[in-house]
């Protein structure tokens, strides 16, 4: 079972997903966020994705903390791209006996997720309300330039913070928070053809391309997995249901379009 909640941290929200043997596993869809995971004993950070994935292994429960767009670069103390399209233990970006202190704080939790909420309470900066004001206006529809004009920066330094916030320029993240929104609509029942013209796609073909590339399925697929009540930032993304994967070595990201 899947439970979320907005948390006391500015735009985030607090997690939990305790799957059975029986339950599909969720696709993952890119959202323009990254996570604190606990799982197990181990801590993890998921990186911002490019691409949906299915979480591997046995069903175990984790608990989570998705942070604002933008927010958590900051908290880890490393630039957003570095981990894109990754999940790597936490003991690979900060020092490992702060770490195992960490873990230890968790797993003798009686609410884990509170505990990985009061841990990013303790150490995370509120969003930015600059980043916080590019992400309103790219999920607004804004064109790139256009933002760019509005925030009164040039395009490359629009590009060069988007990369370290977000992992990915700004025409990226403005594709994924477009397809976030048309979901939103597809589930809530709005047709195919008025949710593409309502977010912003030239057609139902066009929507139906860019849900493809983002998460290998279907619109349709996709509307099939059942979602809880949404508690999602406020001018942030839809959530993920579980950010949980097979953590990687922390090394030379993939090379991925931005």
């Amino acid at each position: 079972m899947y439970e979320e909640r907005a948390s006391r941290l500015s735009g985030a929200v607090v997690w939990t997903n305790t799957p059975s043997a029986s339950s599909p596993a969720f696709p993952v869809l890119p959202d323009g966020c990254m996570d604190l995971l606990y799982s197990e004993g181990r801590l993890l950070v998921a990186g911002p994705d490019t691409r949906a994935h299915i979480p591997d292994g046995p069903p175990v429960p984790w608990w989570g903390i998705r942070f604002f767009p933008g927010a958590a670069p900051p908290f880890l103390g490393l630039p957003a791209h570095e981990l894109r399209d990754r999940r790597v233990e936490l003991a690979d970006l900060w020092p490992a006996t702060e770490v195992r202190r960490l873990t230890d704080r968790i797993t003798t939790a009686i609410r884990p997720a509170t505990a990985l909420e009061s841990l990013a309470l303790e150490r995370a900066a509120p969003p930015d309300p600059e980043l916080r004001r590019l992400v309103a206006v790219l999920a607004a529809g804004r064109a790139v330039a256009a933002t760019a004009d509005e925030l009164g920066i040039g395009a490359r330094q629009l590009h060069r913070r988007s990369l370290a916030a977000f992992g990915y320029g700004p025409k990226m993240l403005a594709r994924i928070l477009r397809m976030q929104r048309a979901l939103g609509l597809a589930r809530g029942g709005t047709p195919f053809a008025d949710t593409a013209a309502r977010t912003g796609y030239a057609d139902q073909a066009h929507l139906a391309r860019e849900v493809r590339e983002f998460t290998g399925s279907t619109l349709g697929d996709l509307l099939l997995y059942r979602r809880p009540p949404v508690a999602s930032p406020q001018t942030g993304p839809a959530p993920a249901e579980h950010r949980a994967r097979s953590a990687e070595p922390l090394g030379d990201p993939p090379d991925r379009a931005h």
